[in-house]
């Protein structure tokens, strides 16, 4: 189950497919959709824009413990966003991260890619999918309390957010 397609709330056809290396030549005119605003919330740091060495780094990811995703406009054939899932040391569990472009937020875009990262991390025997949220970030926050996700402060960092998602807790029909 690595591509999917699925339709946005506005009738967009999507295709959620895994990222591959020459998706690099679809970034530049992603991340121009994509609000200073929305990079601090993601990236947890102010930035004017995305470095040719972190798009690399990006598109460069060992297979064996994680997996991107991105959503492509079906018609078009423009990336609309990207979802990430980094095992961590014990293998047993995942972190997330997750970017659409700014105009799409409430299109329902990033919940199809969620919900197809959680199938990913359910089907590989995960036992947890994590992720850092900046406590503003109130739409991110409200996402992920939709999916079932915990959220609990950050011990160590001050306005961090901790969502975590128990896999056993997710039906396997509630991510099909």
């Amino acid at each position: 189950m690595l591509e999917r397609h699925v339709t946005l709330l506005t009738g967009e056809k999507v295709l959620i497919r895994p990222l591959k290396v020459p998706d690099a030549g679809l970034y530049p005119d992603f991340l121009s959709d994509v609000t200073a605003e929305d990079l601090r919330l993601r990236f947890f740091a102010a930035m004017r824009e995305v470095s040719a060495e972190m798009i690399d780094k990006l598109i460069h990811y060992d297979p064996v413990t994680a997996m991107a995703f991105v959503a492509i406009e079906e018609q078009s054939g423009r990336l609309l966003g990207v979802v990430r899932l980094h095992d961590d040391a014990s293998g047993e569990n995942g972190e997330f991260a997750i970017l659409t472009r700014s105009h799409l937020k409430g299109h329902g875009l990033g919940w199809l890619m969620m919900k197809h990262m959680i199938a990913y991390a359910k089907d590989r025997g995960l036992k947890t999918v994590r992720g850092q949220v900046l406590g503003e970030n109130a739409t991110m926050l409200q996402m992920c309390g939709e999916l079932g996700f915990h959220s609990t402060d950050d011990p160590d960092e001050r306005g961090v957010k901790l969502v975590e998602l128990p896999l056993a807790e997710v039906p396997a029909e509630a991510v099909h």
